[in-house]
């Protein structure tokens, strides 16, 4: 599947949940906790989409790869910062919340984590590498495995030349 927009992204989705789940602790929390303390999680929530965010919008696969591991590293870092928390006898009220958090954070990490594996092992460059003429390629070829598909789908089963998958 090809996303247009970051808002669209699994990944940009979780993070932003991840945020807001930091925020409402922080907020509830906020009498028990230093206010750098919540300061840094504060900014290191809201990093993991901002990077998945701008690594997308900058137009090559490079560039994306560079700023999901920095919303990975960020994503560490607010497991980090709750498993401190989860410590602290001052917030033991908030374990299990800290502990929804941290496995938000780490959905968010396993995600980024793929996305950049997948990314690694492709022959795309980006949008912004993209010229008409390797636009039209791209088109022919989807279309071709698209009418293959159609072809191979209309066979009946058993039929030696239709393909389970492609």
């Amino acid at each position: 599947m090809t996303y247009k927009r970051f808002e669209d992204l699994p990944a940009w989705q979780e993070a932003i949940r991840l945020a807001e789940g930091c925020e409402d602790f922080l907020h509830e929390a906020k009498d028990r906790i230093s206010f750098s303390k919540r300061d840094q999680l504060d900014r290191c929530s809201l990093s993991v989409s901002n990077n998945i965010a701008e690594g997308f919008e900058r137009g090559t696969t490079n560039e994306l790869l560079a700023f999901l591991y920095i919303a990975r590293g960020s994503a560490g870092e607010v497991r980090s910062m709750l498993g401190y928390f989860e410590r602290r006898p001052a917030l033991k009220d908030f374990k299990s919340q800290i502990s929804n958090l941290k496995l938000i954070a780490e959905s968010c990490s396993r995600q980024i984590r793929a996305w950049a594996d997948s990314l690694q092992n492709s022959e795309i460059k980006g949008q912004r590498h993209l010229t008409e003429k390797s636009r039209r390629q791209t088109d022919a070829q989807k279309r071709a495995l698209e009418t293959w598909q159609r072809i191979n789908d209309s066979l009946p089963d058993g039929h030696p030349a239709k393909k389970s998958q492609i």
